[in-house]
Order: structure tokens, then C-alpha cells, then sequence
């Protein structure tokens, strides 16, 4: 896979000018939305614009010399980019979790393995694949489902169980469970299964994938329970990769808003003669769909501003409450399903109006359920801590 940028963009380096980049992309990529649907993947050259924004970088610390964005500004990032086109805004965020994985990975390791700081890492973490142990590593072969990004990845991370000699090998801990890890492999390894058929975020390439025997150094292996770069980073978290995601609804919901408010304001009823832009019901439902979307967006930015802010500050998780730990991960729910509720609301007040992709509420519903789907991947299982 190509790891090269746009020829003679430099490469940015604050969050700034990540989001500046972003912002002057997302309506080319809205211009694009028609193709990249047809296409069910991203282009090459999206995705080598995506590269130039600088997102698949924007999780490396200043160790590695990136730019270490903090969870809201990932999220503004995401939901920038999301506003052009749904499917680039997600794989933006699942793209982006190579910085987070280099905390996992030994320092040598992610030296040798991301030699750019913009190379893209896609998969899935579930544990769906079968892992049996061999000198030097292990043996991985399996089948996994919502592989986003699969299509233009540089890496593939995957999740499997762990087996020697054919039987389940148990977790030293002494717990008897049975140990999984996340394995990395490199793309051209990898095969798509191009199953990827569905009514919304078509772009997004998010088929099935498979693995058949294929050796994995030991090295490249690890668990997210256990640091192995950097541990005063906010980022060095098992759910580090997952925040911005709720970003992708939020943007579209955003798109919708604004596409509504623009056809509100030069629409006129031809049975009544009356201006949209006047009438109680677009003034009512615009309202309300927009206090809901301020509400959902600020949960997600100001429980995610409180976790960034104990864990930079040199706390743990075990510093928050009950309540603050559960507030971001709610958050992220409501934000899907808020999304997904204006969406509809939008759609059913514009009717025949609703010519943008931004309205097309199949996508908002798949989009909530594979949201839903990447959610439940991080769990407390128990993992091999090598």
C-alpha cells in the first residue's frame, strides 16, 4: 500500500492545522459522495487526501514526532470529515487508531513496522480468529467481519484465541480463561472477502476478511492491558482508538441540519403560498433537532474533555467516579442515536426535498448498528499479557 502523501505537502504538525486540512477537504469529499457509494471503498486518491490531512497520524505522541491530538480534537477532526462524507469520516477514525496501537507495541517494533507516520492499521479486535502457538509465534488463521478500511489498510490488526498443540491455552494468571491477543499483519496477507453489500456507509469497504496460516513474530502481538511505549498518555487507554467514532454521526447529522436550514429558507408551498422559512412546524422541528444535536455533541466533548483532563493530569481511571467513567461511553450511544433520530426527523420534514446523501436515512440506521457493533468490541475478556 502507498504510505505517500500528496507531492509537496508538507506534513502538518498541531492539531490546527489537521483541522484546518480537514475543513478545505470536506467538500471535495461531499462532491465525491456519489462515487465513493458506487464504489463501495474509497478511492485511491481520497485516500491519499485523507493521508495529506494528516489524520492517520493525528494519535502518535511527540516520541514518535506526531502531533498527539487529545480525544475532543480527534473527535472535531472525525466529525469535520464525516460532514463531507460519512464513509471517509469513518475510516478517518478507524485509520487513526495506528498512533494508539503504538503504545501496545514495543518501541523497536513500531519503528519497524510504521516507518510513516501516516500508514493506515484497519481490522478487527474481536477475538474471531484462531491462533496456535510455534517457535518464534504463532500460526493465525480465521475470518472476521466489518473490516472498515480493510481495502486501502497498510496493517491489519485482528483478535484471536489462542491455542498449542491444538487445545485452548489458558491465561497465565492462573484464571484458566482462555487468552486471546490482537495480532498484526501486514495488509497484502490479508484477503477481502468483498462481501460488503449493505444500505449505508457503503464507502467505508468494510467487508469481511481472512487469514489463512500466516506467521506472526511474537513481537508483533500484544494485548491492551498492557503498555509497552509511553504511560502518561491519555492515549495509552484500551478505548483510545474508539472516541472519535461517535464523531461520524455527528458530523452527518451536522450536514443534514445545515442542508434543511438551506432548503427551509428557499422553499415556498405551492398549495398555501406560505414561506418554509416562516411557518411553525420547520421553525419547531429545525429548533428541536438542533438543541438535540448541541446536547448530544457537548456529552460527547465534555465527558471526554474530563477524562482527558484526570489521565493527563497523572490520574487513572480508578481517580473518576462510577458515574464519570460510564458518562463517555453513554455518551457515544446517545450521539448514534440522536444522530440517527434527526436524521429521520429531517427526512420526513423535507420529504420529496431530500435529494442530499446527508438525508438518506438507511445510511444513518447502518451507521448506528455498525457503531454499535465496533462499541461492544472492547471488553473486559481476559487477554494474554505477554
Amino acid at each position: 500500500m502507498s504510505t505517500t502523501r500528496n507531492p509537496g505537502t508538507e506534513a502538518p504538525t498541531t492539531a490546527a492545522e489537521i483541522l484546518e486540512r480537514a475543513k478545505a477537504l470536506a467538500p471535495r469529499l461531499r462532491e465525491r459522495s456519489a462515487e465513493i457509494e458506487r464504489a463501495r471503498q474509497l478511492p485511491p486518491d481520497v485516500v491519499d487526501m485523507l493521508r495529506a490531512t494528516g489524520v492517520f497520524r493525528m494519535c502518535f505522541g511527540p516520541e514518535w514526532g506526531g502531533p498527539e491530538l487529545t480525544s475532543m480534537q480527534q473527535a472535531e477532526v472525525v466529525e469535520t470529515l464525516a460532514y463531507g462524507d460519512a464513509s471517509a469520516g469513518w475510516c478517518a477514525a478507524i485509520g487513526a487508531m495506528t498512533g494508539a496501537i503504538s503504545n501496545f507495541l514495543d518501541p523497536a517494533v513500531v519503528k519497524e513496522v510504521f516507518p510513516s507516520l501516516d500508514m493506515i492499521t484497519a481490522g478487527l479486535i474481536a477475538p474471531a480468529g484462531h491462533a496456535e502457538r510455534v517457535p518464534g509465534g504463532f500460526r493465525l488463521s480465521g475470518r472476521w467481519s466489518f473490516g472498515s478500511g480493510i481495502t486501502h489498510a497498510d496493517w491489519v490488526t485482528s483478535g484471536a484465541f489462542i491455542y498449542q498443540d491444538g487445545k485452548p491455552w489458558a491465561s497465565p494468571d492462573g484464571s484458566n480463561a482462555h487468552a486471546s491477543r490482537q495480532f498484526l499483519v501486514p495488509a497484502h496477507e490479508v484477503g477481502v472477502v468483498g462481501n460488503w453489500d449493505t444500505t449505508g456507509l457503503c464507502g467505508s469497504g468494510s467487508s469481511d476478511y481472512t487469514i489463512t496460516d500466516v506467521f506472526v513474530p511474537e513481537e508483533h502481538t500484544y494485548t491492551f492491558y498492557k503498555v509497552r511505549g509511553r504511560t502518561d498518555t491519555p492515549i495509552a487507554q484500551p478505548d483510545s482508538f474508539m472516541r472519535s467514532l461517535c464523531a461520524v454521526p455527528l458530523g452527518v447529522a451536522r450536514a443534514a441540519l445545515d442542508h434543511a436550514r438551506e432548503t427551509a429558507l428557499t422553499r415556498v408551498d405551492k398549495m398555501t403560498g406560505a414561506v418554509w422559512a416562516d411557518t411553525f412546524r420547520v421553525q419547531v422541528t429545525l429548533a428541536e433537532c438542533e438543541a438535540e444535536f448541541n446536547a448530544a455533541r457537548s456529552g460527547v466533548h465534555s465527558s471526554s474533555r474530563r477524562h482527558w483532563d484526570v489521565l493527563a493530569g497523572g490520574g487513572t481511571l480508578d481517580d473518576l467516579t462510577a458515574t464519570e467513567r460510564a458518562a463517555s461511553s453513554l455518551a457515544w450511544v446517545h450521539a448514534f442515536r440522536t444522530s440517527r433520530a434527526i436524521v429521520n426527523r429531517l427526512y420526513d420534514l423535507l420529504q420529496a426535498w431530500s435529494r442530499s446523501p446527508m438525508l438518506r436515512v438507511a445510511s444513518l440506521v447502518r451507521l448506528a448498528i455498525h457503531g454499535a457493533r465496533h462499541r461492544s468490541l472492547i471488553r473486559p475478556d481476559r487477554q494474554d499479557t505477554p
